[in-house]
Order: structure tokens, then C-alpha cells, then sequence
């Protein structure tokens, strides 16, 4: 192992040690002498990488970063469900992200409040809206911006009230009800079915797993309202968009499911 790589690796156990005291005492309880006791480094292989507790909480926080990188969907709308339950997902076992997010939330001497890892959510989110609503894959009345800041406010809010009631253990559930509520009002109905509200597992495009819960299915089916249903020519337009083009055998909601029947059409890849 070469001297670069020891210094990563001696890097990344200062982080993920000192990410596991911040988790557990806060910012204000945490000190470099507690840090220093459970990674078993000395003062200084500690202060050659990091000179003060401030800049190591801060790697910390930088290292939320990673957690936004949003995968690759040929839906964009799914790939920004997949971005919220993967990262809800890792909240419950990744105790450098759960950190980044108490050092970011909590009221400490660490910093003033600091709005860029919430900015920076809502950018990735509000990109990805704008590239499915050039898609077709939006309602016109969504606007990407507004909407994004509104995912990014709920899912705060959800993770918090999910730590305080559950420690997290509920959170996916949490986030998967969020969507199920907020979809109807975003996404054109031919696409609502074939989105699915369960976190994903690897890399795979959505449209070739087998599983998983969609909106259309089971608890998750999305309540008849006038909001969802749309004229027979908006929701035509929408079973000939590039979003439902897209997924194979998009089941498209027409104008006589008011009557209560679904229609299967295939799509130009089917």
C-alpha cells in the first residue's frame, strides 16, 4: 500500500469514526480526545489531516454529497423517487450520512445554520423535474422549482419526525407515502401506473424489475379524484409522450376509466 493510500485510508477512519461520535453526542458532546480513543490514532496523524473537530464535522458534511448523485432513469420522475428512498434508505445504516444530516439540522456551535446541502438537494431535484417535464412526463401545472423546494421541505420534515417517533426505522414507509400523495398532482396519468414506490436495488432500470410496489397496485393505488383524471385528448397526448414511450407497455388511463375500466397500449418500444 503506498503512502497515498494510507493517508485515504487513515482519512476515511478519522471520518466515518468521528461521524459515529457526532451521530451519537452531537457536535457540542463530540471532542477529538473521544475520537482519537475509538480509531486509535495519535493527536498527530489526527491534526495532519484535520487541524481542528470544526474541520472534520465539515468532511462530514461534505461527504452528503455523494448520497445526491441522482441514478440513472430513462423516467426522470422515477429516478427522483429512487434519489429520496435510496437516500432515506441509507439514513438507517450509513452513520456518516446520518451524522451529516444531525450536523446539518442541529442547533450548535458548529455553525450557523447552512442552507447549501438544502440547496443543493433542491437542485438535483429541481433538474431532474425539469428534464421530465420536457419529457412530458409532468402535468403543465407543475412548475419544477416550486415543486422541488416542496419535496425537499416534506422529506426534511418526515426524516425528522421519523427519528424522533421510530430512529428511522420507518422512514422508507414514510417517504413512500409522501409520493403516493404528491404524484397525483405532478405526473400525467398514463405514467402513474408504472411508477414504483419501493426503494430501488442496483442500477437496473426501473422498467425491467419485476417487483416492487407501484401506485397503480396495492396499498399504494392512488384514489380516483378530479385532480387525476384528465380529458381523453390530455391523457392521449401523454401515452404518446417520450417519458411513456419509454417504459414498456405503459398502461395508459384513458377517458372511460371513469367508468372504471384500464386500457393497455403499447408504446413505440413495445
Amino acid at each position: 500500500m503506498g503512502q497515498q493510500d494510507r493517508a485515504a485510508r487513515t482519512r476515511r477512519v478519522i471520518v466515518e469514526t468521528a461521524a459515529a461520535v457526532f451521530d451519537e453526542l452531537g457536535y457540542d458532546g463530540a471532542s477529538t480526545t473521544e475520537i482519537l480513543a475509538r480509531c486509535g490514532l495519535t493527536r498527530g496523524a489526527l491534526y495532519f489531516h484535520f487541524p481542528s473537530k470544526e474541520a472534520i464535522a465539515q468532511a462530514v458534511v461534505a461527504a452528503q454529497a455523494e448520497a445526491l448523485v441522482p441514478p440513472e432513469r430513462a423516467v426522470k420522475l422515477q429516478a427522483a423517487i429512487d434519489l429520496t428512498l435510496r437516500f432515506a434508505d441509507r439514513l438507517q445504516h450509513d452513520t456518516v450520512l446520518r451524522a451529516a444530516v444531525r450536523l446539518t439540522m442541529g442547533q450548535s456551535s458548529f455553525m450557523r445554520p447552512d442552507t447549501l446541502p438544502y440547496r443543493s438537494s433542491t437542485d438535483v431535484i429541481r433538474a431532474l423535474l425539469r428534464e421530465a417535464a420536457e419529457g412530458g412526463e409532468l402535468l403543465a401545472t407543475a412548475e419544477p422549482g416550486e415543486v422541488a423546494q416542496l419535496i425537499v421541505g416534506s422529506f426534511t420534515g418526515i426524516q425528522l419526525l421519523s427519528q424522533v417517533y421510530e430512529e428511522r426505522r420507518d422512514l422508507t414507509s414514510r417517504v413512500t407515502r409522501m409520493w403516493k400523495y404528491l404524484l397525483p398532482g405532478l405526473a400525467v396519468p398514463g405514467l402513474l401506473p408504472r411508477l414504483v414506490l419501493s426503494p430501488p436495488r442496483g442500477s437496473e432500470p426501473r422498467a425491467a424489475e419485476p417487483c416492487g410496489t407501484r401506485l397503480g397496485d396495492g396499498p399504494c393505488r392512488v384514489p380516483t379524484t378530479p385532480g387525476v383524471a384528465a380529458s381523453a385528448s390530455t391523457v392521449c397526448r401523454a401515452a404518446s409522450s417520450p417519458a411513456v414511450s419509454r417504459v414498456p407497455h405503459a398502461r395508459v388511463r384513458c377517458a372511460d376509466d371513469v367508468a372504471g375500466g384500464w386500457r393497455s397500449r403499447r408504446g413505440p418500444t413495445g
